[in-house]
């Protein structure tokens, strides 16, 4: 599944990437590696012990100056540093959250798993077209954990 939201968010060398759901921090190894030391992932994790674990992870994996971890409610995005290119969630929310919508570039892309806090849930991308209009596609049913906060599902 990383391999697959990695290809789909179509990333390259010096993009400025969001990953909602740090975990252990493994994705956003991978996406570090992709973007390169001219690209920078900053991924927001809402449970504190798992920022633990992947500050823990990304650290002795050679990725602490490559990724920004930061605690907080991921729904909201990361303002402070917005715009993205592109946009990753690893948890499913009812809808997309419209601060990640307009935390994205034009031209960027984000993609997420939609729909029920189990099932059915589909694995969405999202291209924000330079005039800020959205275009959707579908990429298959998934089954993610629940994004909590204030745009997802509460705890």
């Amino acid at each position: 599944m990383v391999a697959i939201m990695d290809e789909a968010l179509e990333l390259r060398q010096g993009m400025k990437v969001l990953e909602v759901g740090a975990g252990s921090g493994y994705h956003a190894a991978t996406i570090a590696e992709i973007v390169g030391e001219s690209g920078h992932v900053f991924t927001v994790e809402y449970v504190d012990k798992l920022v633990a674990i992947a500050r823990n992870n990304l650290g002795q994996a050679g990725y602490a100056n490559h990724v920004t971890l930061v605690q907080g409610d991921g729904s909201l995005g990361y303002a402070e540093r917005a715009p993205f290119d592109r946009i990753l969630v690893t948890a499913a929310a009812p809808k997309i959250p419209p601060p990640l919508l307009e935390q994205l570039k034009p031209n960027g892309i984000l993609v997420m798993p939609v729909g029920g806090r189990m099932f059915p849930q589909e694995l969405v991308r999202v291209r924000k077209k330079p005039d800020g209009a959205l275009e959707r596609d579908s990429l298959g049913g998934v089954a993610f954990v629940p994004l909590v906060g204030k745009f997802g599902f509460s705890d």
